[in-house]
């Protein structure tokens, strides 16, 4: 079960970084999922979607954006924002390859 009720994405971010060790940004691009900091590769198949949180635009509603937390076989921990809309600069493909981890 999940620990955390967030308002507002940044408000998840934080939180997520500062306190439950998600320090890594993970980056979704043609061919893999990138850790921004320490410049690691990942295929999805290296990786698992621990949690998920979803949020609405304030004055539009079709706004939306998801923050996944994803932890590494090597035990990198991050999270991986996406945002739904005219166009996201992640591939999606690439992340709906990512196993979810089982409640």
């Amino acid at each position: 079960m999940d620990k955390h009720s967030f308002d507002t994405l940044s408000q998840a971010v934080n939180t997520l970084t500062q306190e439950d060790g998600y320090k890594e940004d993970f980056e979704a691009d043609e061919t893999c999922i990138k850790a921004l900091y320490s410049k690691k590769e990942y295929q999805p198949s290296d990786l698992k979607i621990t949690a998920s949180y979803r949020f609405e635009g304030m004055t539009n509603p079709s706004d939306e954006s998801i923050v996944f937390t994803i932890e590494a076989k090597d035990g990198t921990k991050g999270t991986l924002v996406m945002s739904y809309g005219s166009s996201t600069a992640q591939n999606e493909e690439l992340i709906q390859q990512i196993p979810c981890e089982k409640n």
